[in-house]
């Protein structure tokens, strides 16, 4: 199960507040895992010079077809704006078909306590699912 490390693109100014998101992504069939890994990494790499980008790491589950994304940013706007930005925004639209229900959670954080951990990012992820889970019910 490859991960891509915690990368920290710009230093998160003293005494602020992250904006994190972390998601889920599952593929519909093993055989599209080397699609989107090659394109989620494409993705990835783009977080690297993203304006708003304090932190970023990828975790790929192959034999399972499942990603995991965690990311911080200076505010929610440099992440949607990150989102909208080529790559990304050309990546995930083509990868749509591709993919069963994926799970997307977001908090806040102090800068300081960057960077987020996969245990605490994962158990975010599995709280949210069961909201929604629970909700549709």
């Amino acid at each position: 199960m490859p991960t891509i490390p915690w990368v920290t693109p710009h230093q998160a100014a003293p005494d602020t507040t992250a904006f994190v998101m972390a998601s889920r992504l599952e593929v519909k069939s093993l055989r599209h895992v080397p699609r989107f890994f090659w394109n989620s990494y494409a993705a990835w790499r783009q977080v690297r010079s993203a304006p708003g980008a304090l932190g970023a790491s990828l975790e790929a589950q192959l034999f399972k077809g499942v990603f995991y994304t965690l990311s911080a940013w200076e505010d929610r706007n440099a992440l949607y704006a990150y989102a909208r930005t080529e790559p990304h925004k050309t990546v995930m639209t083509s990868l749509r078909p591709l993919m069963r229900a994926s799970v997307f959670t977001f908090w806040e954080v102090p800068a300081g306590e960057l960077p987020i951990t996969w245990p605490d990012a994962k158990r975010r992820i599995t709280e949210e699912a069961s909201t929604v889970i629970d909700a549709c019910g």
